[in-house]
């Protein structure tokens, strides 16, 4: 999105203010829509098994993948049989398919790519949900629970516990689209909340969440790094991610040389990236980048992000899962 929307919406400034009457009536749609849901005109289809819904209220890059990514390690240790869903954004497919740890970005997105290599859960994707789900069962009937990544808005499925992910912008200025980043009103009743800046208002049980980039990177040829080794290094780093100042400022952090920070389009598949500058500059990114990139570039290293959650999370997860379980 353009910067300078980006930046409107965190103050109630002239720009938000005369977008302000226009998000009235998005407003007015969101409450619609979620009414006739309520009153069953609208039809929710239930997977037959848990589903954990992990999502956001606000436009671009809470950080929901590493979350889910967290959530379903941690089930996994709990020995549950865990499948992921996703609607597979930026592919250039439109069916149901499953996402293996050899798929392409292009074909079922790079967030499902990235779900499947790094979790070994089942991962499938679809514009319907449901139709995921219902793939992802009939394919692996031994599944136990299904964490949906992104989603909250998806009404048609649904869900048992519901996670919402903020990220260190809140809930911005507070509006909804376009005069501020809200997809719909806050608060809203969710069962958690993780927020990595401000405590956002509500009375869901709300945790902190920290994103740092892990101290290594790694490439497509098995070969791994420390970033203390890079340091002192031209390095061209490439974010196509949507927030790509956050990556290359935590580069920055780790004391790496950026000669040139590329900023490119969330979700761009590097079809016509143009390449490098020459070859002094090693190429470093995200892993979310890297699935599609290290088809052309397979030197390129590869930071991966981690997150660390605030004591209390997991147990409250479970909790969440339990009772409804009981309903």
């Amino acid at each position: 999105m353009p910067l300078d929307l980006r930046t409107a919406w965190q103050r109630r400034g002239a720009l938000a203010w005369a977008l302000w009457p226009a998000s009235l009536l998005y407003g007015a749609l969101v409450r619609t829509r979620r009414a006739l849901y309520a009153a069953g005109l609208l039809r929710q289809q239930r997977a037959g098994i848990p589903v954990i819904v992990v999502g956001n209220v606000i436009v671009g890059g809470a950080g929901k993948t590493p979350v889910t990514l967290a959530v379903v390690r941690h089930l996994q240790r709990r020995g549950l049989a865990v499948g992921i869903v996703s609607r597979g954004y930026g592919r250039s497919t439109g069916d149901c398919r499953e996402a293996t740890a050899d798929s392409t970005a292009d074909s079922v997105g790079d967030e499902p790519a990235l779900l499947a290599r790094a979790s070994g859960a089942p991962v499938f994707v679809a514009r319907a949900r449901i139709d995921a789900v219902r793939a992802l069962r009939a394919r692996y009937p031994a599944t136990q629970l299904i964490v949906c990544d992104d989603g909250l808005q998806h009404l048609a499925l649904a869900r048992d516990v519901e996670l919402c992910v903020f990220n260190d912008e809140g809930t911005g200025n507070g509006f909804l689209l376009p005069a501020g980043p809200l997809r719909e009103p806050w608060p809203r009743e969710v069962d958690l909340v993780l927020y990595a800046g401000p405590r956002p208002n509500g009375t869901a049980p709300a945790f902190a969440l920290r994103r740092a980039l892990a101290s290594h990177a790694h490439n497509a040829r098995g070969e791994r790094i420390a970033l203390a080794a890079l340091r002192g290094q031209p390095l061209h780093a490439l974010a196509a991610v949507a927030r790509p100042a956050d990556f290359f400022a935590m580069l920055a952090a780790q004391g790496l040389t950026l000669a040139r920070a590329e900023a490119l389009p969330d979700h761009y598949n590097f079809a016509s990236w143009s390449g490098k500058d020459g070859a002094a500059a090693a190429l470093i990114c995200t892993e979310k980048d890297a699935v599609k990139l290290w088809t052309r570039h397979p030197e390129a290293w590869a930071v991966p992000l981690e997150i660390s959650i605030a004591e209390g999370f997991f147990p409250a997860l479970d909790q969440a899962l339990s009772l409804s379980s009981n309903h």
